[in-house]
C-alpha cells in the first residue's frame, strides 16, 4: 500500500494507491514494471486497518485483471 486516505467529500469512501510489481518473460528477458495503482473503496464504519488495506488491494487486483484481459495476457 502506497497511501491511502479518505475521500474528501464521499462518506466511507477510501482512496489511495497501491503498489504492484509485475514481471513478465519476453524474449527470453524479465521485464519487470513496477506500478502505482488509484483505486477506490466503499469501507463499513468500523473497519479496521488491516480490511481497508485488503479491500483496496483487491480492487487492484481486480483493475490488473481487467488490464490483462484487454492486452490478451
Amino acid at each position: 500500500m502506497s497511501d491511502k486516505q479518505a475521500h474528501p467529500r464521499l462518506k466511507d469512501r477510501t482512496t489511495g494507491h497501491v503498489r504492484a510489481v509485475l514481471a513478465e518473460q519476453q524474449d527470453g528477458r524479465e521485464q519487470v514494471h513496477e506500478l502505482a495503482i488509484p483505486v477506490w473503496a466503499d469501507i463499513p464504519p468500523g473497519s479496521s486497518n488491516e480490511d481497508i488495506d485488503m479491500a483496496l488491494m483487491l480492487k487492484a487486483a481486480s483493475i490488473i485483471a481487467r488490464l490483462k484481459a484487454t492486452l490478451g495476457g
